[in-house]
């Protein structure tokens, strides 16, 4: 059964790319976000097996997304994968007390992509 990743992601362009890396990968349904508010109520509906979520988005940071997911009983489960690029030690220390699971910096590496959702959902 293929797990469902949720990307959330102001930039048309990362939700193309992305969409473009998950097609060639079966065992991922990908489904989208534009902003945080928008992915926490997506999230909240779908009850994805993975979030993948930019940090710098309008409406709602990626962060403050993450924190609220984690506040919600039936979201707080679900791993949260920061995508950021910039790579500053702040982020990633705001990023881990919201709760993220993991970082990754854009532009995205399709390999190390793949192995944190590997890692994360215990395939």
């Amino acid at each position: 059964m293929a797990k469902k990743i949720l990307l959330v992601d102001d930039s048309s362009t990362a939700r193309l790319t992305s969409r473009m890396i998950f097609s060639s990968k079966p065992n991922y349904t990908l489904i989208s976000a534009c902003d945080g508010r928008e992915g926490v109520d997506t999230a909240t509906r779908e009850k994805p097996d993975l979030i993948l979520m930019d940090v710098v988005m309008p409406r709602m940071t990626g962060i403050e997304a993450c924190r609220t997911l984690k506040q919600q009983p039936e979201t707080k489960r679900i791993p949260v994968i920061l995508l950021t690029s910039r790579g500053e030690k702040d982020i990633a220390d705001e990023g881990r007390a919201a709760g993220c699971t993991d970082f990754l910096t854009k532009p995205v590496d399709d390999e190390k992509l793949v192995a944190l959702l590997k890692k994360h959902l215990g395939e």
